[in-house]
């Protein structure tokens, strides 16, 4: 079966460790990989991924330029991945590094609003949100935790009105640890979501739930690596015990029918 996992963190060597760590500390979770790009090519590889979405997040504006050039040269020498770039709401010129973004072939971008500091909905953000959608440029933001609003669903859920065209994945369904806000708020939105940082916590059941609600056809798999182990993500995914049909769907398929230029349909 044809897997895209769109949820991976990488990081240079030299900061590998401490950012790792660091990660780990914010959520008071043990991590379960190094967060280098050999490592995240070699697990990927073991358990039959054959993309995945590969990003990390700036949590000051100077670290922009650098992370997006990382990512870039990782892309460029792992086939496997895709690169999605990052922005910070501080810095002096997004207009400027959301065209570099573009001519280092990046994606996407990726937003972490509790590590940036800074609420999804803010005003600084609409002008670049608005730009992302002219560029055709989805966001995949890290959504909901109940220590913190700046990703609370429902300022997703208003900026999805103000910005309609901008495409978004809104990760760990939506709101980790704010699941049944992101249901009742995000439900029938255009955004998508990703499976990443929730099936360890909730039962098959519940999951099955949030799927019913937010839409099977809108449902991506992610494992945030390395806060979890691949091949244990993938098991608790197939141990929700969903039809064929919509494994293949959250596998790959809705990924590739809503960004089929990021990732062409099998058959061409």
């Amino acid at each position: 079966m044809y897997i895209i996992d769109v949820h991976t963190h990488i990081f240079p060597r030299k900061i590998a460790d401490r950012a790792v760590k660091s990660i780990g500390d914010f959520y008071n979770l043990p991590m379960s990989g190094t967060a280098l790009s050999n490592d995240l090519d070699r697990a990927c590889a073991d358990v039959g991924i054959a993309r995945n979405l590969v990003f990390s997040t700036a949590t000051a504006p100077h670290q922009v330029a650098s992370i997006n050039s990382f990512i870039h040269e990782k892309c460029t020498q792992y086939p496997r991945f895709i690169g999605f770039g990052t922005l910070h709401p501080a810095m002096d010129d997004p207009d400027a590094e959301i065209e570099r973004i573009c001519d280092l072939g990046l994606h996407g971008i990726k937003l972490h609003p509790d590590f940036q500091e800074f609420d999804i909905d803010d005003g600084r953000m609409l002008p670049i949100y608005r730009r992302l959608a002219a560029y055709e440029l989805p966001v995949l933001f890290h959504m909901g935790d109940a220590r913190y609003t700046y990703s609370h669903p429902e300022r997703l859920a208003r900026v999805l009105d103000r910005v309609p065209d901008l495409r978004v994945i809104a990760a760990h369904f939506g709101g980790y640890s704010a699941w049944d806000i992101s249901m009742r708020v995000l439900a029938g939105s255009s955004a998508y979501y990703d499976t990443s940082s929730t099936l360890a916590f909730v039962t098959p059941e519940r999951a099955g739930e949030m799927i019913g609600v937010l839409g099977v056809d809108r449902i991506f798999f992610g494992t945030d690596y390395p806060m979890w182990d691949i091949r244990e993500e993938l098991d608790r995914f197939f141990a929700l015990g969903l039809s064929e049909e919509d494994n293949r769907k959250i596998l790959s398929e809705n990924f590739i029918k809503a960004f089929p230029h990021i990732c062409p349909p099998l058959d061409e």
